[in-house]
């Protein structure tokens, strides 16, 4: 048995009520969630007798029902009571009209006491409504008593527009201010002072129920209709109380003062501690702006992360304040960046900003993810295995810092431009200084630089000059995209032959007046919906135009179009784009282009294909470039009807003067440490395939540095040999093993089969004439058919076969 006596239990019962009015009214958040824990399908909207099936088996949803009628029904009377003494006092002595007030409240009570019967109740109180209106005044006698009838009258008939017209669509708190504002107002004789008690009262409910815009907007019209009812000044002080209530003025005054009470006593590091009085915390519907929130909670974090934190976190879910969270995110982010002094700091950015939601706020926009990816880089550089390397890989971020210097310059927040534009500053002469220090501990090093990259397409920003050779790619490419009438371009060649890189090397080899904008439509395929696919190419273009030397800004196609209509609003966007670039060819580089069949399959529609047959059509400033590994003939019969004219461009193995200087001279100020003998080793066992050059160089400088540090060689007179080469055989076999693997995935069953033949010692026969003409066309087999065209695969299959 509880221990509770009746007068404790009835306190309780009050402060409850109490409670969730104040929620109602100012922790609307906190509201909504408390009602999910009762039911998870119940609403601040929402009736909850509409739900008195099942109160049975949940008694917190009964005893809330019965708070929401208490509150509904008795408020008013209470406000009323507390209302007209003061009113009587401050007005000198005019008297407040009880009996039509207390008449009021009356019939209000009535329609409330019979509301709780639900719907089998509906028409009892809309009769009970009708005759109080028309027949209590007629039957009773006495002024007093037909003054205290209209009351009645007038409660009954409000409360059952309130409570059955209403119910579903306003709050609780609707309904409370609704009972107060017209029981005030009745007792005081509807004058001024009362109509601006309505005003107040029913603006402060309209705000909560509907919103600020409508609210508003309501009390411009409440405004007009007393002012045409009443008189102007009626109009006027209706009008704007309502307005001011909407606002919650009346609250954000006073909460006005607290904050400016709170800054101005919580300096010499104690904002740590007012961060849990701030006005947010007891009120989460503040419509207009505090001053100094964001600077308390960034200078709290200097001293307390995880209070600041947790404010910011509050804030984002549990008020409407996201406004001020995002400006003090932006101001910590500002903060933190600026602190940086090494570049170990700007290391540990990424995981000291990590609680940062995704994506970041709109005021930090760009602007924090690029410092986050230079982090990144940063971070990557420093795991490099080498000194030259680490030097090297500082040159992506420093390129990005200098742009995201100049382009903050231009932005129009300037609190963003100085916090950030400073923070890039500073983190730029720190890189710079790392750098030249990496480079002079370099130079010092015993060493050899490793220089060379196996794997991925080299990039201009990084790779430099490592590019060699294709000069005749180069040349026919710009000859063809210039001429009067530029056939479609196919760039194809086997697997890691340098295509990717040719692309993005091709805006430093031709004309400025050429605009080369690479797409990955490896990427692109990811689509799933022809929406999807339009807005990644777009995306990408633009990308690609920013990333050029001489960089291109493009604007952005219309969102709405684009998801109506994608493909014919990007035709349409392309125009505009000739048409703000006079005197521009744009070469379309489409790298990967064979996974345009997977979005054709995946959305059963040649959409995209008829999307490049009318820009071959009829947009002469639009040249195509298809990039990939298979030739027009390996791929569906669909694609001769969109690809007419094509031009194939064929990448394979380097020249071998091209292959040689690769070798010897990957980058400027290189030293020679190859013997004569290492260097036909390599060109021997490659054939001058551009990716397993670098891969065996890489491995040889791996191999001659551990002699170094192993002391088995003189840093400064070791050279690789030709049984260096030898050595690293098996180690590129197991690097390149993604490679090696790819390139037997894609044979056929006839293709494996000959392949066996030959390396078991057999002699092809003439019905193997296509199966050869085909390895050859795939630069496996020589002519011949009896010999592999690269060493390295015929060991590689080699090693497989021995494994089967």
């Amino acid at each position: 048995m509880s221990n509770e006596s009746p007068t404790s239990g009835f306190w309780n019962y009050v402060a409850e009520c109490v409670r969730l009015l104040y929620w109602i009214y100012f922790k609307p958040f906190t509201f909504e969630h408390w009602l999910r824990d009762i039911h998870p399908q119940l609403k601040p909207r929402d009736n909850p007798f509409d739900k008195r099936a099942e109160f049975r088996t949940n008694s917190r949803l009964r005893l809330y029902a019965e708070q929401v009628w208490w509150l509904t029904a008795v408020v008013p009377m209470v406000a009323v009571l507390l209302v007209a003494p003061v009113y009587t006092l401050v007005s000198g002595g005019e008297s407040f009209h009880w009996f039509t007030s207390c008449g009021f409240l009356i019939g209000w009570f009535i329609v409330s006491l019979l509301d709780r019967g639900g719907n089998k109740n509906r028409l009892v109180i809309i009769l009970v409504a009708v005759l109080t209106l028309f027949l209590a005044p007629i039957f009773l006698s006495g002024v007093a008593l037909r003054v205290a009838a209209v009351g009645v009258a007038v409660g009954v008939a409000l409360r059952v527009v309130v409570g059955v017209a209403l119910r579903v669509a306003l709050r609780v708190a609707l309904g409370v201010a609704f009972g107060v504002a017209v029981g005030v107002a009745v007792g005081m004789a509807f004058g001024v002072a009362g109509c601006v008690a309505f005003g107040v009262v029913l603006g402060v409910a309209f705000g909560m129920a509907f919103g600020m815009a409508f609210g508003v907007a309501v009390g411009v019209a409440v405004g007009v209709a007393f002012g045409v009812a009443f008189g102007v000044a009626f109009g006027v002080a209706v009008g704007v109380a309502f307005i001011l209530g909407v606002l919650r003025v009346y609250f954000w005054l006073p909460e006005l003062l607290w904050i400016l009470t709170l800054f101005l006593l919580s300096r010499n590091g104690k904002r740590v501690n007012c961060l849990r009085y701030l006005p947010s915390r007891f009120d989460e519907l503040i419509l207009l702006p505090l001053p100094f929130m964001d600077v308390m909670i960034v200078e709290a974090y200097q001293k307390n992360p995880d209070v600041a934190r947790e404010t910011i976190n509050y804030l984002i879910t549990s008020t409407n304040q996201q406004r001020v969270a995002a400006q003090a995110i932006s101001g910590i982010a500002g903060d933190i960046l600026n602190r940086c002094q090494r570049l170990s700091d700007i290391v540990e950015i990424a995981n000291q900003l990590a609680w940062i939601p995704s994506p970041p706020p709109k005021e930090l926009g760009v602007v924090l993810p690029q410092f986050l990816d230079i982090s990144q880089n940063v971070r990557a550089s420093q795991e490099a295995t080498s000194l030259y390397r680490r030097y090297e890989l500082l040159n992506i971020p420093i390129a990005v810092l200098r742009q995201l210097g100049q382009s903050l310059a231009l932005t129009k927040d300037a609190r963003v431009a100085v916090s950030f534009g400073n923070a890039a500053q500073g983190w730029l002469t720190i890189l710079e200084t790392a750098q030249r220090t990496l480079n002079e501990q370099a130079q010092q090093s015993k060493e050899i630089r490793q220089v060379y990259i196996a794997g991925n397409s080299l990039d201009p920003e990084t790779a430099k000059n490592r590019f060699k050779g294709r000069k005749d790619i180069f040349e026919e490419i710009e000859s063809l995209a210039l001429s009067e009438q530029p056939p479609v371009l196919l760039l194809y060649g086997g697997r890691r032959t340098g295509k990717t890189s040719a692309l993005k090397y091709l805006p430093y080899r031709i004309q400025a007046n050429i605009v080369p904008l690479l797409i990955d439509l490896q990427g692109a395929a990811a689509a799933t919906t022809l929406k999807g696919l339009a807005e990644n190419l777009a995306q990408q273009i633009i990308e690609a135009a920013r990333r050029l030397p001489r960089k291109v800004f493009l604007p952005n196609p219309d969102a709405n179009k684009l998801a109506e209509d994608p493909f014919p609003a990007l035709q349409t966007w392309l125009v505009e784009i000739e048409c703000n670039n006079s005197g521009k060819q744009f070469l379309l580089c489409l790298d990967e282009y064979e996974r345009l069949s997977e979005v054709v399959e995946a959305t059963s529609s040649r959409a995209p294909l008829n999307f490049i047959r009318n820009l071959l059509q009829h947009q002469r400033k639009w040249i195509l470039l298809f990039s990939g590994s298979q030739e027009l003939s390996e791929l569906d019969d669909y694609w001769s009807d969109y690809l007419i004219n094509t031009r194939a461009l064929r990448m394979t193995y380097l020249h071998e003067s091209e292959a040689r200087d690769l070798i010897q001279q990957p980058v400027e100020n290189f030293r020679d440490i190859y013997e004569p003998t290492a260097v036909d080793a390599i060109i021997q066992v490659t054939r001058c395939q551009p990716y397993l050059v670098q891969l065996v160089c890489y491995e040889v400088v791996e191999l001659l540095n551990r002699d170094i540090r192993r002391n088995r060689r003189e840093a400064d007179t070791a050279k690789a040999t030709a049984q260096d080469v030898q050595e690293v055989i098996p180690v590129v076999l197991e690097r390149g093993d993604q490679y090696f693997r790819e390139l037997w995935r894609s044979l056929t069953d006839s293709d494996r089969s000959l392949l066996r033949r030959i390396i078991y010692g057999e002699t092809p026969t003439q019905q193997d004439k296509g199966v050869i003409r085909k390895l050859t066309r795939k630069e496996i087999l020589t002519p011949e058919g009896n010999a592999f065209q690269v060493p390295l695969v015929q060991k590689y299959i080699e090693q497989l076969l021995e494994e089967e």
